[in-house]
């Protein structure tokens, strides 16, 4: 647990140390206790118990179903209103360039009238950039705890965009390999970062209508806070379009590749057949000489040997002759 306490007036930071192992959620509470009316607390949790998170939702009023949310994680984007507070849960993405996969995250945002409280689950803690921003804009912690709320989503689309471009990176590789003349099967290659985009999207495409009232002046948000959000939004939006069309452009390139497998596929069995069709002649021939009957014609001829070979090589030839023109060899 971390605790930061900003001065609305100043925007100046104050930290509190609560990472003691008995007292440090005493200290919590304590100083929660004591916020003067220009000041606001966020309190930020990682992979919280739920006896921690009860306690601290208690002296916040938090709803039971809100901490539950929190608690057990693997909630859909979204935004909840209960009372005064806000909860706005939001999925966090980052890339793995080792394995080329897409991880994921989360992180719930609770918004009160002096408290903003994050708890993330994960490994990635976009809480800690976001507090990094918040330290150069003072400007921006006076605008109270939904000062939190943007950098936090700021800081998690932007993370959204990088590893768009990571992913885009993949798929261009992807593309350029799928139409080499190289004859790789690259099926379970285009599935898995097609699996990777579709985690993705299902992370980005509900978070877009939950981001839409942030962008619209209202009773309860500062009026100065709009057009920070509207950015937020327009990058979002921008990033969904493109995880959009990546989904569908590698629906584009398995389709090819299976195209192309096909064709593989077809020209080898041409070139077995046609291969197939210039051994049929010799075989035809040294099956009917080979019958062993006693009236057959041309066995007590002299050349009736060399001449059975010629046939065969002649007809052999022609075929041969006759594909390779075709390009079935």
């Amino acid at each position: 647990m971390e605790c930061l306490i900003y001065q609305e007036r100043t925007g100046e930071c104050e930290q509190i140390d609560c990472r003691q192992a008995d007292a440090g959620c005493e200290v919590t509470l304590d100083r929660l206790a004591d916020l003067k009316p220009d000041e606001f607390a966020w309190i930020r949790m990682h992979d919280p118990g739920q006896e921690e998170l009860q306690r601290l939702g208690e002296h916040l009023k938090l709803h039971p179903l809100a901490i539950e949310d929190a608690v057990q994680a693997h909630q859909r984007p979204k935004q909840e209103r209960y009372g005064d507070v806000l909860a706005v849960a939001v999925k966090t993405l980052w890339f793995v360039e080792r394995t080329a996969d897409v991880e994921t995250g989360e992180v719930m945002v609770f918004l009160g009238p002096s408290f903003a409280l994050t708890v993330r689950h994960g490994a990635d803690d976009p809480t800690a950039e976001a507090a990094r921003r918040l330290a150069q804009q003072p400007d921006m912690a006076r605008l109270g705890p939904v000062a939190v709320l943007h950098a936090v989503t700021d800081v998690i689309v932007d993370a959204y965009a990088e590893a768009a471009a990571q992913v885009r990176t993949d798929l261009s590789e992807l593309e350029r390999c799928v139409f080499s003349p190289a004859r790789d099967d690259l099926t379970e290659r285009i599935y898995s970062l097609k699996r990777e985009v579709v985690e993705f999207r299902d992370a980005i495409q509900p978070l877009v209508p939950v981001m839409q009232p942030f962008t619209k002046a209202g009773d309860d948000w500062p009026r100065q806070v709009v057009p920070y959000f509207r950015d937020v939004a327009d990058h979002l939006t921008r990033t969904d379009t493109e995880v959009r069309a990546m989904d569908d452009l590698l629906a584009s390139v398995l389709d090819a590749h299976l195209a192309k497998v096909g064709t593989w596929q077809n020209d080898d069995m041409r070139r077995i057949s046609a291969w197939a069709a210039i051994f049929a002649v010799p075989t035809m021939v040294a099956g009917i000489y080979g019958m062993n009957f006693a009236h057959m014609p041309e066995l007590d001829w002299r050349y009736g040997y060399p001449c059975a070979l010629a046939v065969m090589a002649l007809g052999a030839g022609l075929l041969y002759r006759a594909f390779r023109r075709n390009g079935w060899l």
